[in-house]
C-alpha cells in the first residue's frame, strides 16, 4: 500500500522518525500498510497537549462526553465491515470473529456513553453538627492506555471508552504488531469531535513508548493489558513513580469436566474454550481437568471434534480457526508441542500446517496424559494448546485447577448443583463459568482476576470508575 498511517498528537496527524511494516499471517508476503514508529518525545508532546485540554474535558459537562461516544459507537458500526477485515488481515482472527470483535467494540462506547450520565456520588451526615460531606468522583486525569495485539480493538475501546467517559485524557500506545486497527478507531475517534489533545495515538516499541509513559509525571496513571514479565516491570516503574495502574496479563485456565457432565456440552465448551480465536485469549481453556470416568469418551469426541476444524487463511471462506499471529509466536507454540511430548504426554495435533498461502498456520493441539507439575501445563502458551489432567474426584479437581500462579478465569462441566455451587465459591479465580466456556466474557460486568493475572481494579462495567477516578471527600460547614 505504500501509504503512512501517522500518529495523532494534539489532534494533529504527525509524521515519526521511524516506521512499522504491518503485515498478513496469513500470507506474509501481503504488505498491509506502513505506520509511523514514535518515541519518547511523541509521549511528551502528547503529554502537553493532554495538559493544555484536560481542563475543559474534565469540566465538560456528561452530555458532551456521551454524545461523543455515541457517535464513535455509530460509526464503528457504519464501518464495521472494513474495520473486521483488517482486524482479520493484520491479526488473523478469522472474519467472523473479527467482526464479533469489532461489534464487541460498538457495544462497549454505547455502554459508557451512557455511563457517562450515571456518575454518582454520596452524601452523608457528618458526625459533627452543621457540616455536610459529600464523596464525588473525579476524573484520574491523562491516562497511558497500552493494549495487546489478541483483541485489538475490543480492549482498546473497552479501556478507551471509560477513560472518556470519566473526564480523562489519554495517550494510547496500541500493540505494535496490529496498529490498523487502532489506526482506524483513532481516526474514528477524532473525527467524532474529540477535541484536541483530549485523544493521542503514539505507536510505536512497548520499550521505549511504555518507557516514556512511565516517567512522565503529567500521566496519572496507566493501564495495561500484556504479558506478565511486562506487567511486572510497569508495576514497578508506577510505583516508583507514584502513578495508579491497572494490569490485566496472562492465564492458564482450567476447565473441570465432571463424570455427570452433560458430554456433548462439555465438549463444546472445551473446544471453544481451547481452541477458538486459535487460542490466543488471556482467557483461553488451557487445562481440561476430566474425571476418571467420562475422560475417555471425552477425550474421543474432543479430539474428533478438534481434528475436523478447518484451518486456513482468516479471510476464506468456512475457516474456523485462522494463523498464529506473528513467526516468534508460532515458534514458541512448536517449541511447547514438542517440550509436553518430552515431558510424556501423548501430543494429539500441534504441527505446523501448509496452506495455499504462506502464513503462520498451526494445528490445533491437545496434551494427553498431562500433570500438573509440567511447564507446558504451568506456563502460559498463548495458542491453540490444551493439557488434559486426568482425576479421580472433585477435591483433587479443585485443588489441580487452584494449583498455578494465575486466576483469571475458570470453568467446570456439571450437573450436579453442589458441585457448581461448590467451585464457584473454592475457585481461586476472577470469573468463574458454569457449563460456559472460560473464554467469552460480557461488556457491562468487571473483567479480571487474582494472583499473577491482574493487579489494581476491575475492567469493564460500572466497575471500570473505580480506576478511572479519583475519590474526593468534601466538608461543608454552613456556620
Amino acid at each position: 500500500m505504500g501509504e503512512m498511517n501517522n500518529n495523532l498528537i494534539g489532534g494533529v496527524w504527525r509524521e515519526a522518525d521511524d516506521v512499522s511494516e504491518n503485515t498478513n499471517p496469513s500470507d506474509v508476503t501481503d504488505l498491509i500498510g506502513l505506520y509511523a514508529r514514535g518515541g519518547a518525545q511523541d509521549v511528551t508532546d502528547a503529554a502537553e497537549a493532554a495538559e493544555v485540554a484536560m481542563p475543559a474535558w474534565a469540566g465538560a459537562t456528561p452530555q458532551l462526553r456521551a454524545d461523543l461516544l455515541d457517535r464513535v459507537a455509530a460509526e464503528i458500526t457504519r464501518r464495521e465491515d472494513e474495520i473486521a477485515t483488517m482486524l482479520a488481515c493484520e491479526e488473523g482472527k478469522v472474519l467472523l470473529e473479527a467482526l464479533g470483535e469489532v461489534r464487541r467494540a460498538a457495544h462497549v462506547f454505547r455502554f459508557f456513553a451512557g455511563e457517562a450520565l450515571r456518575l454518582t456520588g454520596d452524601a452523608l451526615a457528618s458526625v459533627r453538627p452543621g457540616v455536610d460531606v459529600e464523596v464525588t468522583r473525579e476524573p484520574l486525569g491523562i491516562v497511558g492506555i497500552i493494549t495487546p495485539w489478541n483483541f485489538p480493538i475490543a480492549i482498546p475501546a473497552w479501556k478507551i471508552a471509560p477513560a472518556l467517559a470519566y473526564g480523562n485524557c489519554v495517550i494510547f500506545k496500541p500493540a505494535e504488531q496490529t496498529p490498523g486497527s487502532a489506526h482506524i478507531l483513532t481516526q474514528i475517534i477524532h473525527e467524532a469531535g474529540c477535541p484536541a489533545g483530549v485523544f493521542n495515538l503514539v505507536m510505536g516499541r512497548g520499550s521505549v513508548v511504555g518507557e516514556a509513559m512511565t516517567t512522565d509525571p503529567r500521566i496519572s496513571g496507566i493501564s495495561f493489558t500484556g504479558s506478565v514479565q511486562v506487567g511486572r516491570q510497569l508495576a514497578g516503574a508506577c510505583a516508583a513513580n507514584m502513578k495508579k495502574l491497572q494490569l490485566e496479563m496472562g492465564g492458564k485456565n482450567p476447565v473441570i469436566v465432571m463424570d455427570d457432565a452433560d458430554l456433548e456440552t462439555a465438549v463444546s465448551v472445551c473446544l471453544n474454550g481451547a481452541f477458538y480465536q486459535t487460542g490466543q485469549r488471556c482467557t483461553a481453556s488451557s487445562r481440561l481437568i476430566v474425571q476418571s470416568g467420562i475422560h475417555d469418551a471425552f477425550i474421543a469426541e474432543l479430539s474428533r471434534q478438534m481434528q475436523a476444524l478447518k484451518v486456513g487463511h482468516a479471510l476464506a471462506e468456512g475457516m474456523q480457526i485462522g494463523p498464529v499471529a506473528a513467526r516468534s509466536q508460532l515458534e514458541s507454540n512448536l517449541y511447547y508441542v514438542a517440550l509436553a511430548a518430552e515431558e510424556g504426554c501423548d501430543v494429539l495435533g500441534g504441527e505446523q500446517l501448509t496452506r495455499d498461502t504462506e502464513g503462520y498456520f498451526q494445528a490445533p493441539a491437545l496434551f494427553l496424559g498431562a500433570s500438573n507439575a509440567m511447564r507446558s501445563a504451568r506456563e502460559e502458551i498463548f495458542g491453540p494448546c490444551a493439557s488434559v489432567i486426568r482425576v479421580d474426584d472433585f477435591e483433587e479437581a479443585v485443588a489441580l485447577a487452584n494449583d498455578t500462579q494465575f486466576g483469571l478465569s475458570s470453568g467446570i462441566c456439571t450437573t450436579n448443583l453442589r458441585y457448581a455451587r461448590e467451585f464457584k465459591r473454592r475457585s481461586a479465580a476472577g470469573m468463574v463459568m458454569l457449563n460456559l466456556p472460560t473464554a467469552g466474557v460480557d461488556y457491562h460486568v468487571p473483567f479480571g482476576g487474582r494472583k499473577a493475572s491482574s493487579f489494581g481494579s476491575r475492567e469493564q462495567g460500572s466497575y471500570a470508575a473505580e480506576f478511572y477516578t479519583s475519590v474526593k471527600t468534601a466538608y461543608t460547614y454552613a456556620g
